[in-house]
């Protein structure tokens, strides 16, 4: 079951680069935000079919939304700040990059969050993550000067 967890993880870390690079070329021929609206109804348009194709029950009445807390609603809102960023940035930086700079956000935030809601800190991983940083910008700065000497 490892195995799945781990293949599904990479797939969806595939996916999430190529969905990026499609999206920025759509926001690059139509614009930053009218690429994140389209991005959102196709979005929207298979998130109902995957939803008719699994045949789930819903129940939005108003007991059941009332009892979720505000901020769990909030994804959505995430969602359109990293798609409207992304199609900013994709432009500008490499792939390479940007993956590697929304990793290192995510891993800082993911250690946060453990902390605040699990009362959970591991020095191993935030060692691990300043390292993962460390890396990253040296990595740049070589590239930097390589880039400098080549012009």
């Amino acid at each position: 079951m490892l195995i799945i967890y781990l293949l599904l993880s990479m797939l969806s870390g595939v996916t999430l680069v190529i969905a990026r690079i499609i999206n920025s070329n759509l926001a690059a021929r139509i614009g930053t935000y009218q690429g994140t609206l389209v991005n959102y109804i196709v979005g929207l348009f298979f998130s109902l079919l995957f939803f008719l194709i699994n045949k789930e029950a819903v129940d939005l009445s108003y007991v059941h939304v009332s009892s979720i807390p505000f901020w769990a609603y909030l994804g959505g809102l995430g969602g359109v700040i990293i798609i409207v960023a992304s199609n900013y940035l994709t432009p500008k930086i490499s792939a390479f990059y940007l993956t590697l700079l929304l990793f290192v956000g995510q891993l800082f935030v993911g250690i946060i969050i453990d902390y605040l809601l699990l009362q959970e800190f591991s020095t191993g991983k935030l060692i691990g993550g300043i390292l993962v940083a460390l890396g990253l910008t040296y990595n740049l700065f070589l590239d930097k000067k390589t880039t400098l000497k080549t012009e």
